[in-house]
């Protein structure tokens, strides 16, 4: 039997791809916090969770005539961020204390992903050597 490692780390390695993603435009955002005009960007993780659940970054291939056709897309789409206070009047848009706990929520958010992907494959490391020497 042949073991498809797509199926066993797929999400997680979305997860992962799209949190680091997110985490770049926010060091980003924070670099740029004191540029002028600046808008801060963000990207919405469950948009681009379901985007990158439909699109793996492969190519699709149709091996039959009544199967449907797909398009990939982008798994990532960067958007603007709307503020929630008001303009300082230079047009930039950062809000410091909101991008450096969306960072820290995203960051702890990856570590949790890549300690459950990491036990995903001990155990299935475990499965294929029959428990005998980890």
């Amino acid at each position: 039997m042949a073991i498809n490692l797509d199926k066993l780390t797929g999400f997680h390695k979305n997860a992962l791809q799209v949190r680091a993603d997110k985490m770049e435009v926010i060091s980003g955002n924070l670099a740029n916090a004191n540029t002028p005009g600046y808008k801060a960007r963000g990207i919405d993780f469950q948009q681009a969770m379901a985007r990158a659940q439909h699109s793996s970054g492969q190519s699709m291939t149709r091996t039959h005539d009544k199967h449907l056709s797909g398009t990939i897309v982008s798994a990532t789409e960067i958007g603007f961020r709307i503020p929630s206070q008001p303009d300082t009047g230079d047009g930039n848009t950062v809000e410091v204390q909101r991008e450096r706990n969306q960072f820290l929520d995203t960051g702890m958010r990856y570590q949790a992903t890549l300690q459950f992907l990491t036990g995903k494959i001990k155990g299935m490391k475990k499965a294929i050597s029959g428990g005998q020497g980890q």
